[in-house]
């Protein structure tokens, strides 16, 4: 049970930002605080480390200026899902069978957490996704750092929470639906709001 709950935690974490997860799991292997499945040992490697790290600058300013935050989202409907995939089974300990053998790939269902994965981070960056465009319009583009900033905070903890208390992974996911909730209600009064005010002759009460 624990250990899909790390899962789905880092699931979600990518559906935020896809790098965060990878290189907080890469680094906590490189320095032996978590061990990880044979095949995901890759995740370790300096030079993966490396290019994961620039990776992560380039997302991390590109997602808080508006509008080229809606063309690195389209962007990123493939990245994320695939980090979603690669962290939701690497971190419920599926061990990967080689390349080579593509069918024990299927055979053996261990491509069945990678699918969990791929499917909770898509969920999660799909709403994203539908929220980012309407928050820039409708604020002009301020709200575009500040949501990503707490979208890459979000996801920062809930890796945190699924390697050192999945228990909390709960928490945590029932408060990114919360926040999604709330987020999605405010815009929407804020649209009603412009909308009455373009309704009301003008030297008119509203």
């Amino acid at each position: 049970m624990l250990e899909v709950l790390t899962g789905a935690g880092l699931a979600a974490a990518a559906g935020l930002n896809a790098y965060i997860p990878l290189l907080v799991m890469g680094l906590a292997a490189r320095f032996d605080w978590i061990g990880l499945p044979s095949g995901w040992t890759w995740l370790s490697n300096e030079w993966v480390l490396v290019i994961i790290g620039l990776l992560l600058v380039v997302e991390v300013v590109a997602d808080k200026v508006p509008a080229v935050d809606s063309v690195n989202d389209w962007i990123q409907t493939v990245v994320r899902p695939a980090s979603g995939g690669i962290v939701f089974a690497g971190g419920i300990g599926t061990e990967t069978v080689a390349v080579d053998d593509p069918g024990s790939f299927f055979s053996t269902g261990a491509w069945v957490p990678i699918v969990i994965g791929i499917v909770l981070a898509l969920v999660v960056h799909l709403a994203k996704m539908a929220v980012r465009p309407i928050a820039n319009l409708g604020t002009a583009g301020v709200a575009a750092p500040v949501l990503s900033t707490a979208e890459d905070g979000a996801s920062l903890l809930m890796v945190v929470f699924a390697l050192v208390a999945p228990i909390l992974v709960l928490i945590g996911l029932v408060l990114m639906v919360l926040g999604f909730v709330l987020l999605v209600r405010a815009m929407r009064r804020r649209r009603q709001a412009r909308a009455a005010a373009l309704a009301t002759p003008p030297g008119f009460p509203s």
